[in-house]
């Protein structure tokens, strides 16, 4: 038994959950968010709540239950309250500014990077070293965040680079003489 697939999913007011063609969709005041259902999942819409059960007892069917109810929950959060990550840059002369569907990050390359801003996603910089990036969808947000990080990881020598906040960088010690 999934302990997390076994709770309800609440759907707040103002948001409207329908299933049609083997696909969940949810609509709410940020947005609309699609899910392809699996086929070893029962979806059931109650007026208020998604119920999300194995359609058979299978080893398959009950790996997939806790997964499906979570990336269920993750529609209605997203289109209510939605999902931020912030990325900060640490480092001489690393900077981000967003301009207008593109981020200009400059880390330290002989060239500047520019990162296209994809559909759905929201970027922000409050001051130079810091990045907010938002949407709807928390995959997207996630995977945007990652790319951006990617360009330039955090090093455990000066700790220089993009992390996100919070997170912890292990650092090293340098060289002895």
């Amino acid at each position: 038994m999934s302990r997390i697939g076994k709770r309800p999913v609440t759907i707040p007011s103002g948001v409207t959950a329908n299933i049609a063609d083997g696909v969940l969709t949810v609509k709410g005041p940020k947005g609309t968010l699609t899910l392809t259902l699996r086929d070893e999942i029962s979806y059931t819409v109650d007026g208020d709540t998604i119920l999300v059960k194995p359609a058979n007892d299978t080893k398959g069917a009950r790996a997939f239950w806790g997964m499906q109810r979570t990336l269920v929950d993750n529609l209605v959060t997203g289109v209510t309250q939605g999902y931020t990550k912030v990325l900060e840059i640490t480092g001489v002369g690393y900077r981000a500014n967003a301009q207008g569907k593109n981020l200009k990050l400059q880390l330290g390359y002989s060239h500047d990077v520019d990162f296209p801003v994809p559909e759905g996603i929201e970027i922000k910089t409050p001051d130079n070293t810091t990045v907010e990036i938002s949407g709807i969808d928390k995959q997207k947000v996630g995977q945007v965040a990652a790319e951006i990080r990617r360009w330039r990881k955090p090093e455990p020598y000066k700790g220089k680079g993009i992390k996100y906040r919070g997170e912890f960088i292990f650092r090293k010690e340098g060289k002895k003489k």
